[in-house]
């Protein structure tokens, strides 16, 4: 591969080439936490300004106001899955399979379980009707899994957390297979076999290779590449074949959409969304982003995933109750504003409390079963 020339700024910030990502030792990257707080209110801004009353029935309380505008921001989802691109092959760059399964359940698990269970009691309080839920349906949801077993999910929202099961089963698998330095020809072969399946379609491959959000997580795994060891000509194809399949999917799905809701939506827009995505993305590739990289933002990205799946059903049943009653505005803001204040106490609160924990708690098995196999080993 032909090596790109970097300017010296870069060249001084990027550590020494190397192809075995388990001997590279990463920093943090700022505008990260950023990106995924900004896309979490994108999604919040659809569902509450525009999704909810749109077409689903879920609230009550309208918002034409920031409706033509909010609905664009459910593209906010394909931002989230670039980000996790990037962020999940750092947290796998190690080649440690139990210590990126320990991560993913200490990162995913203590928020959720807080989450699904203030979702249950809301909606047994003031929900009912489509958002009735059973206990054992409740249960189900606790484990994460429940869509593999077609449980309705708790919350809208959810149907996220299997797409990122999938990616982060994919990556597990390269993982145990002891493959994380072949990454880049597995998205090239990921990438060309989501492009056959665009035209001849198998719903059980494109599921399990969630294909229709495959080129943002390829895109993010490729620029993590750029972050870490720099530009090559084949690491920049793959991003923008990825690009290309992107803008494709999301105006393929734009029918569906328009269909759904009853809206018409501008190409240009949808265009200019997923490019502007991308392009901010390779900025931050190739550490082109000013000083957002030299202020942290991790406040901000660690109340994003609390947020994303606390807002949705939650926010519709306060504005089903509270609305008209109270004026739109200082409803939707107010949700907004205790939105946020919640999601801040849930890291702070029940996140860092749980999370160390349960890492303590996870690493001991895991010590536990390395000394084990050691003995059948020696024995």
């Amino acid at each position: 591969m032909t090596k790109m020339s970097l300017p010296a700024s870069i060249t001084r910030l990027r550590p020494e080439e190397n192809n075995d990502f388990s001997q590279q030792s990463f920093s943090r990257v700022n505008e990260i936490d950023l990106l995924r707080f900004c896309a979490a209110m994108l999604v919040l801004i659809f569902h509450y300004c525009f999704r909810g009353y749109a077409a689903d029935g879920m609230t009550s309380m309208p918002y034409p106001l920031l409706a033509p505008i909010a609905q664009y921001t459910h593209l906010g989802v394909n931002l989230f899955f670039l980000v996790s691109g990037f962020v999940i092959m750092m947290t796998a760059s190690s080649g440690d399979l139990k210590k990126f399964v320990v991560s993913r359940i200490v990162r995913l698990y203590p928020a959720f379980w807080f989450s699904c269970s203030l979702t249950f009691v809301v909606t047994l309080l003031i929900g009912g009707g489509i958002y009735a839920i059973s206990f054992g349906q409740y249960v189900m949801n606790m484990t994460m899994l429940s869509g593999f077993w077609d449980v309705p999910p708790a919350d809208g929202v959810y149907w996220s957390l299997l797409v990122e099961m999938r990616f982060y089963a994919f990556v597990a698998m390269v993982l145990l297979l002891r493959k994380i330095h072949r990454m880049q020809e597995l998205c090239i072969a990921w990438l060309v076999v989501t492009i056959a399946l665009d035209f001849f379609p198998s719903w059980k491959l494109q599921t399990v290779l969630i294909t229709a959000y495959a080129p943002e997580f390829i895109a993010g795994i490729t620029m993590f590449s750029v972050w870490k060891k720099g530009v090559t000509a084949a690491r920049i194809a793959i991003i923008l074949l990825a690009w290309l399949v992107a803008v494709q999917h999301a105006l393929g799905q734009m029918s569906t959409f328009e269909h759904h809701y009853h809206v018409q939506l501008h190409r240009e827009i949808v265009v200019g969304i997923i490019t502007f995505y991308f392009g901010l993305m390779f900025l931050i590739a190739m550490r082109r982003t000013g000083r957002l990289a030299n202020r942290q933002w991790m406040t901000l990205g660690a109340m994003t995933y609390p947020l994303y799946l606390i807002h949705q059903n939650v926010g519709y049943m306060i504005f089903n109750v509270m609305y008209p009653a109270i004026n739109p505005h200082i409803l939707l803001w107010g949700t907004v504003l205790m939105m946020l204040a919640l999601a801040y106490w849930v890291h702070v609160y029940i996140e860092k409390k749980i999370a160390g924990v349960l890492q303590k708690c996870l690493e001991g098995i895991v010590l536990y079963w390395n000394k084990r196999a050691l003995w059948r080993k020696s024995s």
